[in-house]
């Protein structure tokens, strides 16, 4: 589509969500130029917020951007589907459109697409069309009339070599520019499927809707899937049509086997594969007998990886010997060391960057450790501050009324400030029951001096979101720490500068119940009590959290037996008991008789009944 100075191209690139981006060619200056802000719905997913990548790309260009505006402007609407309500379009370079892209850190395809398109400004190739302009020119289904598995099934692994680059990247999402023109049926093929799993009510489907954290694992399996298949058996067309494939599948376990991958990875990949399987048993043409056939594969080669791969047992000794343990007494010690440093520098320094920076680490090893019984992570990272007053930000969410997870301030004087947890692990299991406490008033005071003038002047000094991160914790880049990598990586770097070890922050749970569960456990918590906080059972500190739960009972069955041994033979000492047998009450029915042979019969008659007894 062209105008008067422009030639219009509409772009899709691969995101968690697909999103579109016009580029657009300068006829008069032949310089490729792309749009920086499109609509609300494209940058959802890519950014908090979408003006986040405009400010970013303003900042770059100095404000010296070009506005769009009369028959320019339509065409863009008519071609992106924009919502006329758009206040104004600007377009930069694309050269700057990249830099901004870096520094949103977005997924590496969105930057080899625009490298692509920068170095080839006269290429027709488009990466990819919406459904209304694609209906058209629409491609037949690559599904056959009868859908059926590879059959015979693998009866064993084949063996497995790791190729010389096992190391590098296998999944789709990094190698999607080398293959675009596939991209429209795989892009259908996820929308059913994500369709299929994540509707409310899908009454051909076995078990409930998967939550958007179940979602994403999936379709991170599927992706590492159809990478491999790509990369490492060199299949040209990456569809979920390659699940069909049994011995695909065989071969792909073998590699996570080869590569020394977990049993857990191994079986959520499994059962990722059998919930495509049966979106597959769902369409027309899906009952073909192959189908059961292959669940039950599936099925019994999960079972054979756990027994076969069995989870490695961990302790803290042997943890600590590797660096990856810190008792409870030496990571308190080390929290409260920054606390107090923290609050002595603001108090010297007065609030800069650095200074915020350390307090904003100080809140937030209090608490993952330290004050609370160890809170889920999750927890911590979609906690809202008191200054957000939108709606809840949990993906699942469908109450109106839910503010979410959230940290608030119930009384100024005296400072009492309380944190209410309706979104986490456990919450349909306890009937959507809220873990909700009121916070101690050491953490209360630290957390409500950070969310003052320090938590202010991280927000001005970073680039990305501005006043606009409702989060109370943020990384480097004032972004919430929406993925739990990145909560760990920062956890670790900052104990390591605390002169810590890089202990992953969710080890921190089993350091609580180490402590707790031991024999020299200092006064503290009730276990149930501190359970509730953590979002789970008692139970489950012995079967997942206690590390050391065989070894002790075991020792203090040894340690018990000594007392019992001794109480055994105190009571040797003591007089023994009469034996003397008096036949007179022995049994009524002896008969005192000279005769040989009536003696006998009476004392096999008196066995006999005891015989009965001792079977009775």
């Amino acid at each position: 589509m062209s105008s008067s100075e422009y030639t219009f191209k509409l772009v899709q690139v691969c995101l968690p969500e697909p999103s579109k981006l016009v580029v657009m060619c300068d006829k008069r200056k032949r310089q490729c130029v792309c749009l920086c802000q499109v609509y609300k719905s494209c940058l959802d997913g890519l950014l908090p917020n979408y003006q986040a990548f405009y400010r970013v790309c303003s900042r770059l260009t100095k404000h010296q951007s070009t506005l769009l505006s009369g028959q320019d402007k339509q065409l863009l609407v008519a071609l992106a589907g924009m919502d006329v309500s758009v206040p104004h379009v600007a377009v930069v370079s694309l050269a700057v459109c990249c830099r901004a892209l870096k520094l949103c850190k977005v997924p590496a395809a969105v930057l080899h697409a625009f490298d692509d398109i920068r170095l080839k400004p006269a290429s027709q190739v488009v990466l990819g069309l919406p459904e209304h302009i694609l209906a058209a020119h629409a491609q037949p289904s690559p599904n056959p009339v009868q859908l059926q598995m590879t059959t015979p099934f693998p009866v064993t692994l084949p063996e497995c070599a790791l190729p010389a680059d096992f190391k590098k990247q296998h999944g789709l999402l990094a190698k999607l520019h080398k293959h675009l023109v596939h991209r429209a049926v795989l892009a259908q093929h996820m929308g059913e499927f994500k369709s299929f799993s994540t509707s409310p009510f899908q009454l051909n489907r076995k078990g409930i809707a998967h939550s958007s954290r179940t979602w994403q694992n999936s379709e991170k399996h599927v992706y590492l899937f159809l990478g491999y298949c790509h990369h490492y058996q060199q299949v040209s067309q990456p569809t979920l049509q390659l699940f069909l494939s049994s011995p695909l599948i065989a071969q792909f376990v073998s590699f996570h086997i080869a590569a020394g991958h977990s049993q857990l990875y191994i079986r959520n990949f499994l059962s990722c594969a059998k919930c495509v399987l049966r979106w597959w048993q769902s369409k027309p043409g899906g009952n073909h007998p192959s189908f059961v056939a292959g669940l039950e594969w599936l099925q019994t080669l999960g079972l054979q990886v756990a027994d076969q791969l069995p989870r490695p047992s961990k302790d803290p000794k042997g943890l600590a010997d590797i660096g990856k343990w810190m008792c409870a007494a030496d990571l308190v010690h080390t929290i409260h060391g920054a606390e107090q440093q923290s609050q002595a520098q603001m108090q010297q320094q007065g609030v800069t960057v650095e200074t915020s920076r350390d307090m904003h680490d100080a809140a937030l090893a209090a608490m993952i450790f330290s004050h609370l019984p160890p809170v889920r992570l999750s927890c911590i990272r979609s906690l809202v501050g008191p200054a957000y007053l939108g709606p809840c930000l949990h993906p699942d969410c469908k109450e109106p009324s839910c503010e979410g997870n959230r940290l608030s301030i119930m009384s100024e004087s005296p400072l009492l400030m309380r944190i209410s947890l309706p979104h986490h692990k456990n919450a349909r299991k306890w009937g959507k029951a809220v873990i909700e406490f009121d916070v101690p008033s050491d953490l209360a005071q630290l957390l409500h001096t950070y969310l003052g003038a320090p938590r202010k002047a991280l927000l001005e000094h970073h680039l990305l979101i501005g006043d606009a991160c409702p989060y109370v914790f943020m990384d480097m880049h004032g972004r919430g720490f929406v993925a739990a990598a990145v909560l760990t990586l920062y956890w670790q770097k900052w104990l390591v500068s605390r002169g810590g070890v890089p202990m992953n922050p969710s080890m921190c749970r089993q350091v609580f119940v180490d402590e707790r569960q031991s024999d020299s456990a200092t006064a503290g918590p009730s276990n149930q009590g501190a359970a509730m906080v953590m979002g789970h059972s008692v139970k489950q500190w012995d079967k997942w959290y206690d590390m050391q739960y065989h070894p002790r009972l075991a020792q203090n069955a040894v340690d018990g037996m000594q007392s019992w041994r001794a109480a055994m033979l105190q009571s040797h000492t003591l007089a023994a008991p009469d034996l003397t047998l008096s036949t007179a009450l022995h049994c009524g029915h002896v008969l005192v008789s000279d005769s040989e042979e009536s003696r006998y019969q009476s004392c096999c008659s008196d066995s006999d009944s005891d015989i009965d007894i001792e079977l009775d």
